[in-house]
């Protein structure tokens, strides 16, 4: 059935300024032509070698992608990197703590449950054209239109909110906890509600904590360092991760304190994560005439619990990493003889793959069969390997090593007519380009070690 996307313009409220700052990219002009320049020539290469070594398709992953709100489309290594980060993300949030829950809402939006502000709607084609058809119809049918059809979720707090009264209960009613959840929402592009825009599929990571109206603050404070923390500790360079205070404000007042989690792009800092504190009015106004199913004892009386909400945009997320794990490094003692080596060092947690195969050119049959035995091995220990040996019959050594360091393999495997007599290997490591000798049969004992130690996870 083909579906067709409208908007629809409503009233403003909170859930509206929330969205605006919370998912909306504002991007920055560069001032000096020239500095303007060079970061355009800058932002080129790097959209060129993440299109070319699979993590993007087409170039994709852009400026002027995400200004006109369009999702990128993602290679192989791009679908790899958005999974281990959201695998991160939820270790980090969930799996590490009790207070919080995992859960899972749909992407549609029952009626009379939808936020005011600008949302989605999917509207059948056919039943559609048929309105347009029938002139007697056209302007009741239309009306009823916005009624009639499913909204699409442009955020995860709606189905947290709606889920509290029955995970309040399985908690005993003990504050603070949170839920959590991971998935794919829709925006559309700031601009007049006249002017239809094209929808995207933006891939976010929400936490919703629930907590005592008396400690919510402290509680947003707590959250925004953790989260901080946590962008900081799989990045090359930390320090271009930061933290700023925002607020929202309606009618002239305060009705909501914020923190954003930045990072600094060459063209500006953009957030990455956005945590307020929205207080009960959106929980009260979810559950309407429930107001004892929304209570918790509280001292000497029960209260409402105030909200905290953490959201995260992990298709930007990917972008940051990216950027931030690039780097050209300078080889070779004599000046004449240097050259830069570009490495994409994404923090091995992080990293798509962590081993590829080198065979050297015209390999026979059998280094081949040993190649696909080392690597079902590996991937049956959950260790995610690039079957890079069909590369090797057009690439030499030197060639794969600048593909593999660009693609942020962690270790190259070396296999060569040596091996099928003593069972040798060279293993070259990413970050030094150091090759080390190890016996084939120690391979997958390495890296099991080299993945799960302390610094690495």
């Amino acid at each position: 059935m083909k579906m067709l996307m409208f908007c629809v313009r409503r009233q403003s409220c909170l859930s509206k300024k929330l969205r605006r700052r919370s998912e909306t990219l504002h991007w920055r002009d560069c001032s000096d032509s020239a500095s303007a320049s060079d970061k355009a020539d800058h932002l080129s290469s790097l959209q060129k070698l993440f299109s070319d070594h699979y993590y993007t398709v087409d170039e994709q992953l852009n400026r002027d992608n995400f200004v006109h709100s369009s999702s990128p489309s993602y290679g192989p290594l791009g679908m790899e990197l958005r999974k281990n980060i959201l695998e991160q993300w939820w270790r980090s949030v969930v799996m590490s703590r009790p207070q919080v829950l995992g859960i899972s809402t749909p992407h549609g939006i029952k009626s009379g449950t939808v936020g005011q502000g600008r949302t989605l709607k999917l509207v059948d084609a056919e039943v559609f054209s048929h309105i347009l058809n029938e002139k007697k119809l056209y302007m009741e049918a239309l009306q009823k239109l916005p009624q009639d059809f499913v909204s699409m979720r442009t955020s995860l707090l709606q189905g947290a909110l709606e889920q509290y009264v029955h995970f309040v209960k399985v908690v005993n009613k003990k504050l603070p906890f949170g839920l959590a959840e991971t998935g794919l929402c829709y925006q559309l592009p700031e601009g007049p509600p006249a002017v239809p825009g094209y929808p995207s599929e933006v891939m976010q990571a929400s936490l919703v904590w629930f907590c005592s109206p008396r400690t919510s603050s402290q509680w947003l404070d707590y959250w925004a360092r953790h989260r901080l923390q946590w962008w900081r500790k799989f990045a090359l360079e930390p320090s271009n991760f930061s933290c700023s205070d925002t607020e929202v404000e309606e009618k002239g007042n305060k009705v909501a304190r914020g923190i954003r989690l930045l990072y600094q792009f060459p063209w500006g800092a953009e957030p990455l994560e956005t945590l307020y504190n929205i207080g009960n009015k959106e929980l009260l106004q979810t559950h309407k005439g429930n107001l004892s199913t929304l209570q918790y004892t509280g001292g000497k009386k029960s209260v409402v619990p105030h909200v905290i909400t953490v959201n995260g945009n992990i298709d930007l997320g990917v972008l940051a990493y990216l950027h931030n794990s690039l780097q050209e490094v300078k080889e070779g003692s004599n000046r004449q003889k240097q050259h830069i080596r570009k490495v994409l060092k994404l923090h091995p947690s992080l990293a798509p793959f962590k081993v590829a195969f080198d065979m050297g050119r015209r390999a026979s049959m059998e280094l081949q069969q040993v190649c696909e035995g080392l690597l079902q091995e590996l991937v049956q220990g959950n260790i995610s390997t690039w079957p890079g040996y069909w590369e090797t019959t057009s690439l030499s050594t030197e060639q794969l090593n600048i593909r593999y360091d660009k693609m942020g393999v962690l270790f190259t495997v070396v296999i060569n007519s040596g091996t099928l007599e003593s069972g040798l290997v060279h293993l070259r490591s990413r970050d030094t380009a150091v090759k080390e000798t190890m016996h084939i049969s120690e391979i997958k004992s390495f890296l099991t070690k080299y993945i799960a130690a302390p610094e690495n996870i």
